[in-house]
């Protein structure tokens, strides 16, 4: 009897051992980001570290992808847990346009910051103007990024189609390389004003980034109306005189089904060490919780949106 009792106990504390150990295992997340060169990747890799030091049993990484396309359609079928996108490629997701096959279920926890649609030439090239893409040779970014999308959507909106440019589709560090060995003539990078890649290209070859006219700029947001002009002034990059162009903002995406207490705790942990998010991340500055529902046309996940009333009010 001794014996048997022994061996219950045993039972007992391992399963009481395994049980512990499972509970206290931390699950794995990921947050799908961008080129390592944007903005994306170093914001994706500091909110995950803050949620997994500031969220019990929770540890997240920053993934590596082609950007927004990509990330809401893996946040959609569950294979990242949150990804970074631009809003006009989160409405799109949302209203099942394309490049989306039918409408995605995300919904945004938060608004970020404003990308900005830069078009990027050699000082001393001939294209003075969006006009003068024509007959060029223009990257207009990686297959399955907001940048795509981006570019893409604004050339037609201004009566230029991919069949009046010679189009190439590279990433940022692919662009800003080829620019500067003068294998296109220009090239589009959509990302925050200040942006690594293009930072990166400005201290070593003389550029310009085109301003888009106000009569553009209008036909632009008619069509697009989650695009707003933004002045940059000169000095945003080295030796790049001030410039006017559209800008979207950047949101954060997660599943519609994603456990709403997660979702709140997700966006509690992050306003409450914003300053250590604007900290590492300059253009973070805009992040603000009225901000957070600047995307319109996109839901607040139920709770994102309850730590929103609880702050803003209803």
């Amino acid at each position: 009897m001794y014996k048997a009792l022994t061996k219950t106990l045993l039972v007992l504390v391992l399963g009481l051992g395994l049980g512990l150990t499972q509970n206290v295992m931390a699950e794995n997340y990921t947050i799908g980001t961008g080129s390592q060169s944007g903005t994306y990747y170093p914001l994706g890799g500091t909110l995950a570290k803050i949620w997994s030091e500031n969220i019990p049993n929770f540890n997240m990484r920053a993934e590596v992808t082609a950007a927004s396309v990509e990330n809401i359609i893996k946040v959609a079928t569950n294979k990242q847990l949150a990804g970074i996108a631009m809003g006009n490629v989160a409405l799109k997701a949302h209203n099942g346009e394309k490049p989306f096959p039918r409408t995605m279920p995300t919904d945004v926890l938060f608004a970020l910051y404003p990308n900005v649609v830069q078009f990027i030439v050699p000082a001393d090239s001939d294209i003075k103007s969006i006009s003068d893409l024509k007959g060029k040779k223009v990257s207009l970014g990686a297959p399955g990024s907001g940048t795509r999308v981006s570019s893409v959507n604004i050339l037609n909106t201004l009566g230029i189609t991919e069949k009046d440019i010679t189009a190439q589709s590279l990433n940022y560090t692919a662009t800003t390389s080829a620019i500067a060995n003068g294998q296109i003539d220009a090239g589009v990078i959509v990302g925050s004003l200040g942006v690594g890649a293009i930072t990166e290209l400005a201290l070593t070859r003389n550029i310009r980034i085109l301003s888009f006219t106000k009569d553009e700029l209008a036909k632009i947001q008619t069509a697009n109306p989650s695009y707003l002009p933004l002045e940059a002034p000169a000095g945003s990059y080295k030796n790049v005189p001030e410039f006017t162009a559209p800008a979207v903002w950047n949101v954060l995406v997660v599943n519609k089904k994603l456990d709403n207490k997660l979702a709140y705790e997700m966006t509690k942990v992050a306003f409450d060490h914003i300053d250590q998010i604007r900290k590492a991340i300059g253009v973070t500055k805009f992040m603000t919780v009225k901000n957070m529902n600047k995307l319109k046309g996109v839901e607040l996940h139920p709770g994102a949106k309850k730590y929103y009333d609880e702050h803003i009010g209803q």
